[in-house]
């Protein structure tokens, strides 16, 4: 069996975080090791491995995407980076860097960001 990441382990309030919102299927966090003056993280609650792993899953589970997206534009828009500008990306496997198995979307912004910064996680 799988350790659970650190991610179960923030929801499942074992390890410490700064929640910025939370509901039944997603959490978004603060990121601890920011690339960005604004770096926040946009998690499903169900460990799903990364985003190939959720787009085989159930058509319902797909709207958990628009969730995760809306969630994050609206935290961008509370966070005063809607107009500048801001970036969501998600890492898909080790030749990306994801480097934590669970499906994560990270939000970047709050300054101009440059074409190499690529987050780890």
């Amino acid at each position: 069996m799988t350790p659970p990441s650190i991610f179960t382990k923030i929801i499942n309030r074992e390890v410490p975080a700064d929640i910025l919102f939370e509901n039944e299927r997603i959490i978004v966090i603060k990121d601890i090791k920011a690339d960005a003056p604004i770096h926040y993280l946009g998690i499903t609650k169900h460990p799903y491995l990364n985003l190939d792993d959720l787009l085989t899953s159930s058509n319902q589970e797909k709207e958990l995407l628009w969730e995760l997206f809306t969630t994050l534009a609206s935290l961008a828009d509370q966070a005063g980076i809607k107009e500048s500008g801001y970036r969501i990306i998600t890492n898909n496997g080790p030749d990306a860097r994801q480097v934590v198995p669970h499906l994560h979307i990270h939000l970047l912004g709050g300054e101009p960001l440059n074409i190499q910064d690529h987050p780890q996680a």
